[in-house]
């Protein structure tokens, strides 16, 4: 039997009542190891086979990132409005529980993004700050709101590009039904080993999103920011920036595990929850 750890965001009634209607399910097919709130720290002595994660996507996201360096798949139950990546209900925790605690899950694999920034401190000293993110590195202009201008490069062999805008979007093929989607960006199957590179109303026609091989270091140089610019990871932790100071993305050597729900297909959830390929509301 699997040993378990269940975490739930009970500031959020329905992630607690949930979680407490599976706590019984959970019992009958594995061991329940501890129950943890979100903002309770992990001992890194816990062992456990699997994490339930109850809660919406933002929960799961947070979760993600903080359990991806243990290695064990995570079980995303939602309890949120959306539920894209939290794929299961309780009534299809039920349905799968044999497949899902047994001996071999189906395992989703999605690929995070590494997040590295390098800050100037004037050009005399620098210190580096890093992150990982499952969705997306947003570059945004902040308070005052003024433009900002970056210098970016895709593979620091090649002549880089400026940009001037309100900032941009680094998404990883799950991050690209997020906030990418919402400002243009393609929509990315999981399974593409693709960064999305999405501007935020740039200055300029021309710079079309564009989705480059995960191989690819994707860097920004700051020459123009406000008070405000930072560097957002999953729309969760910020860290700010200044003029001079350096953003690396590339691909994370880790990856996030999912345990799949049996019932979900990929396009049926792009149409059913994103709304994808709808059409006109023709009048009858």
């Amino acid at each position: 039997m699997p040993s378990m750890l269940l975490i739930a965001n009970r500031s959020k009634p329905e992630a607690a009542r949930t979680a407490d209607a599976i706590r019984p399910l959970l019992g009958r097919h594995g061991v329940i190891m501890d129950i943890v709130s979100g903002d309770e720290p992990l001992p890194q002595t816990l062992g456990f086979d699997l994490a339930v994660v109850v809660g919406g996507d933002g929960t799961l996201i947070g979760e993600t990132r903080r359990l991806v360096s243990r290695g064990a798949p995570i079980v995303g139950v939602n309890a949120g409005r959306l539920g894209f990546l939290a794929e299961f209900d309780v009534a299809d925790l039920e349905k799968h529980a044999v497949l899902i605690f047994g001996a071999q899950p189906p395992i989703r694999e999605r690929m995070l993004l590494s997040v590295e920034v390098e800050h100037a401190h004037g050009g005399e000293t620098s210190t580096i700050e890093t992150g990982v993110a499952i969705n997306d590195a947003v570059i945004t202009a902040g308070a005052p709101h003024r433009m900002i201008e970056l210098s970016m490069s895709v593979d620091a062999d090649h002549e880089g590009v400026d940009i001037t805008g309100d900032g941009v979007i680094i998404a990883t093929p799950t991050g690209s039904t997020a906030y990418s989607a919402s400002a243009g960006g393609p929509i990315v199957h999981p399974d593409v080993a693709g960064i999305t590179i999405t501007p935020i109303c740039a200055q300029s026609l021309a710079f079309r999103p564009v989705v480059v091989g995960s191989h690819e270091t994707i860097s920004f140089a700051l020459r123009r920011v406000n008070e405000g610019t930072c560097v957002v990871l999953d729309g969760q932790r910020f860290i700010s920036l200044g003029t001079g100071d350096r953003v690396v993305v590339r691909r994370n050597t880790l990856h996030a595990k999912f345990v799949a729900n049996p019932s979900n297909r990929y396009w049926d959830a792009l149409r059913s929850k994103m709304r994808w390929a709808a059409p006109p509301s023709y009048r009858s």
